[in-house]
């Protein structure tokens, strides 16, 4: 690097002063009777190929409450020493590690479910890096301790699995080469569900494959992931159906252009309804809502060619039952949903899981949202309201999605 450039990069970091210590939002007596208590903890140190990002807000994620909850198959928090959960962060870059080349402080940054990936596996070199068996991810551990498949033998997806501290700190360190850049345009209380939520959505619909002008059905579509879901299918041209319950939701779905919303609490056979409102069953399912999973299949009615997208981590068949595990973390254990193959042969149907998204798929979500098509209000709220959101996420009273503002008291 030239000592002009040099200068200039001193002079960009100087702007911005660095505390020894941040606030975060640390789990405390995790378990089912676990809270949230804001908390003063050490300031990351980035190293050579690492940056320093201030989050300005983080989003909450459900996959963060059955963390905190320890009710998924893997160890508790505690055993990971771990005090943040969180894989939804947007902030700005203000420290560079000494041999950062490509990221500059003052760039507005992401912080991903997946922090890095090994980039020359197979799944990398494919286009399919978050099945990485080398990834590191966010939400579980502080120092980078390696789980090995004995210890998550229930999930059954990585040789090795290592995870980082969360987003629900302050301040957070990131590889410069797995670093998502959001753009112009979009604020940070939309880019930080981008980073997991939205863009998982997206991933899924990608790869489903469908036309524009087909039926998507969206079981939990009023929902946090499910939202936007629904504006990233209308989006791409899609016809879609939401089967959800209550009135904030479904003006919340008709506001982004839904083309029926079907209350299952008001509709005798909500599945009987879709395939009505299909005209014979939905071309994709995108099951966003783990209590949607038994009924799922019954939204294709006979449409040849029709899809199941589960959010999963493993998938078993064993005569006419699929077990199932998903990524939206249920409590732990498996949900037997019953099916028939010879109904999925004759019919062309299927079932397949997608994982969380990758840096072009993040990039391709954020760009949607820099356009106006994806349109978040998410609900925002200040530090001090961390724990009563999250216990508020927990009982299910949460239409959209929560974002913390860490500047915010």
């Amino acid at each position: 690097m030239s000592q002009t450039a040099t200068k200039t990069a001193a002079e960009a970091q100087s702007k911005y002063v660095i505390p020894k210590q941040c606030k975060a939002g640390v789990v405390v007596n995790e378990g089912p009777d676990f809270h949230v208590e804001v908390r003063d903890v050490d300031v990351p140190v980035p190293g050579p190929e690492e940056v320093l990002i201030k989050l300005n807000a983080t989003g909450l994620c459900m996959s963060d409450i059955h963390f905190m909850m320890n009710d998924w198959a893997v160890p508790k928090m505690s055993e990971f020493g771990t005090q943040c959960a969180g894989h939804e962060g947007a902030g700005v870059i203000v420290q560079l590690g000494e041999r950062v080349k490509s990221l500059k402080v003052g760039q507005r940054a992401g912080f991903k479910p997946i922090v890095d990936v090994c980039h020359i596996c197979d799944n990398c070199r494919g286009g399919k890096e978050t099945y990485c068996t080398g990834a590191i991810l966010t939400g579980l551990h502080a120092d980078g301790r390696s789980l090995m498949l004995d210890e998550i033998s229930e999930i059954g997806v990585r040789e090795e699995l290592t995870v980082t501290a969360g987003s629900y700190k302050e301040y957070i360190v990131s590889p410069e080469r797995y670093t998502s850049l959001i753009p112009d345009g979009v604020s940070d209380y939309v880019a930080g569900p981008i980073m997991c939520s939205a863009s998982t959505a997206y991933s899924s619909i990608k790869e489903s494959n469908l036309r524009p002008g087909q039926w998507a059905v969206f079981p939990g579509g009023g929902g946090g992931v499910g939202i936007q879901g629904v504006q990233l299918a209308v989006a791409m041209g899609l016809r879609v159906v939401v089967v959800d319950t209550g009135d904030e939701r479904r003006q919340m779905c008709k506001k982004y252009r839904a083309e029926h919303f079907v209350d299952f609490k008001e509709v005798e056979d909500p599945a009987a309804e879709v395939v009505r409102l299909t005209n014979g069953g939905a071309h994709a399912v995108y099951v966003t809502a783990v209590q949607s999973y038994p009924k799922s299949l019954e939204y294709l009615g006979g449409r040849v060619g029709g899809q199941v997208m589960w959010y999963v981590i493993s998938s078993s068949l064993a005569g006419n039952s699929l077990t199932i595990e998903s990524i939206g973390l249920p409590p732990v254990g498996s949900f037997h949903i019953d099916v028939n193959p010879s109904a999925l042969a004759f019919k062309n149907q299927s079932i397949k899981g997608t994982l969380v998204s990758g840096l072009a798929d993040v990039d391709e979500t954020l760009d949607f949202a820099r356009r106006g098509l994806l349109q978040l209000e998410p609900t925002v709220v200040g530090m001090s309201k961390f724990n009563e959101s999250c216990q508020k996420l927990r009982r299910g009273e949460v239409a959209g999605r929560i974002v913390v503002d860490f500047n915010k008291p």
